[in-house]
């Protein structure tokens, strides 16, 4: 009887230890699952923080500096060759180009997620080649640290560059993989209304951390350094020539 006794108490404390074993197993097994959440969740977001904050960096940087890099304004279109060209159109909306982002590994910040869930983001129905041209706030003629989005618009439009389709800030992110280090492209796009009402545009970027679209202020009065790049479209030659025709006033005396 005492053989049984201790036989039986012996399968308790293997059960025991086996229970426990896999309890201790588990809780590793949930423990390192957790982790791996969190250091993505880690990555993703100091992707865009480190975007944001070397924006932030860069805009200081660039107004600190900007009195000591001397630009030669532009005073034609035709000071401004074509930089890149893009499709627009090849995509059916904004959750199949966020798709394509997020499948080749480029980040999308907060805000330029909110504009492109927007009803104002629009996605051409036409597959279509569009030219691009890159001018900072600088080269456009303005000498003070720091303008008003809507003056840099209203000088480009003098020049004849036309405003960028929505579009355009994903698709050049899509189709701009070797983005230099460190580059700052601003969309010269429509601002679209966020969903508490403020105006935000895109910007597309290498901040370190990889390639990223993000949001920016938007509005009307915002303060841009003059030595921000904007993207804007270029119209085709057709338009060009006929604007290179006639009597414009580009920039001030």
């Amino acid at each position: 009887m005492d053989q049984d006794f201790h036989q039986a108490i012996d399968r308790q404390a293997r059960q025991h230890c086996s229970a426990a074993a896999h309890h201790r197993s588990r809780r590793f097994l949930i423990t390192i699952f957790c982790a791996v959440c969190v250091f993505q969740f880690a990555t993703e977001a100091g992707a865009q923080c480190s975007a944001r904050d070397a924006l932030q960096n860069q805009l200081k940087q660039k107004t600190a500096s900007s009195s000591h890099a001397p630009v030669t304004p532009v005073r034609s279109i035709a000071d401004l060759p074509v930089w890149k060209r893009i499709t627009l159109g090849n995509y059916s909306d904004s959750r199949t180009l966020r798709n394509a982002m997020d499948a080749i590994g480029c980040h999308v910040g907060g805000l330029a997620a909110e504009i492109l869930a927007r009803p104002a983001f629009i996605v051409s129905s036409t597959e279509m080649k569009v030219e691009l041209v890159t001018v900072s706030a600088a080269a456009l003629g303005f000498e003070t640290d720091t303008v008003t989005l809507a003056a840099i618009y209203e000088r480009a439009k003098r020049l004849g560059l036309g405003i960028a389709a929505a579009e355009v800030g994903p698709q050049l992110r899509l189709q701009y993989l070797d983005q230099p280090l460190g580059e700052f492209l601003v969309i010269g796009m429509d601002p679209i209304k966020t969903w508490s009402g403020e105006e935000a545009i895109l910007n597309v970027a290498n901040g370190g951390a990889g390639l990223i679209l993000i949001g920016q202020d938007g509005s009307a009065g915002a303060a841009i350094s003059v030595t921000s790049r904007f993207v804007f479209e270029r119209p085709n030659e057709a338009v060009l020539v006929d604007q290179l025709e006639q009597p414009a006033a580009f920039l001030p005396p």
